[in-house]
């Protein structure tokens, strides 16, 4: 936590991703001194370090509210009256959650996430943020896995989604958790679900995509490509970071 009265979202690059290249480049320096010059491991991996540094930098600059303006896109397709149940899946450390909760004060909002080992991210953290954001009576918190949502089908109004999908681990097929996603989605509820709709590998293309959630009974569908909106640097539009962002949005 920053401050008590400062909720903490956390960074979306993890800092190991930081540390190991930095730790592999010293590593590969000591050894480039032992072998008199064979210095390129300590360059590449000084480099690999160096970029991962500035792109933590970036995403959690509070001035710039970098992150914040890429949930904001989430938050800018929402349809929704506000009335019923909500769900963020892959809640984080909570900032799309305490956002719909903020804007919508007559909806239950439910946050779900692993809280794995990758980020600094935890169920408490949550918590703490809900509590110093003022909404902590009308959002809750559960620990479960995208894949295999804790859900009766039809259970929610509105299910928001920011940068999950493609990083669920207990599957391969990365449409699993869309398709999760979807069916605890009431018939005439709205979806909003922002990730790297654009990587083929993990959901083909975006034709395919629509395609696929139609065959899944959903009544509307559109594909939103928000990785060249103006705000992003092009230092971390790269398909690995944010340069295949895209959002899915629509009615079931």
């Amino acid at each position: 936590m920053k401050k008590d009265n400062t909720p903490d979202y956390g960074s979306w690059v993890p800092v190991k991703m930081i540390v190991i290249p930095a730790l592999l480049s010293l590593i590969s320096l000591l050894i480039g001194l032992k072998n008199h010059g064979f210095f390129v491991g300590f360059v590449l991996f000084g480099v690999i370090a160096l970029y991962f540094g500035i792109s933590s930098y970036i995403f959690s600059k509070d001035d710039k509210h970098f992150q914040d303006q890429v949930e904001q896109l989430v938050m800018d397709h929402i349809t929704w009256d506000g009335k019923g149940k909500a769900l963020d899946i892959g809640c984080g450390n909570a900032p799309l959650s305490i956002k719909l909760a903020k804007k919508f004060p007559t909806a239950k909002v439910t946050g779900i996430d692993s809280w794995g080992k990758n980020w600094n991210y935890s169920m408490q953290v949550c918590q703490k943020n809900a509590e110093v954001a003022g909404v902590s009576d009308r959002v809750e918190f559960q620990h479960d896995s995208a894949s295999s949502l804790p859900f009766d089908d039809d259970t929610f109004d509105l299910v928001v989604s920011n940068l999950v999908f493609h990083e669920v681990q207990d599957v391969k097929d990365k449409r699993i958790p869309l398709h999760e996603a979807l069916r605890v989605l009431k018939t005439g509820g709205i979806f909003v679900l922002q990730d790297l709709f654009l990587l083929k590998a993990y959901f083909g293309t975006p034709q395919d995509l629509i395609s696929l959630l139609k065959s899944w009974g959903v009544k509307e569908v559109e594909f939103i490509k928000t990785c060249d909106e103006d705000f992003i640097p092009g230092l971390v539009k790269l398909p690995f970071m944010v340069g295949a962002l895209a959002i899915l949005k629509g009615e079931k």
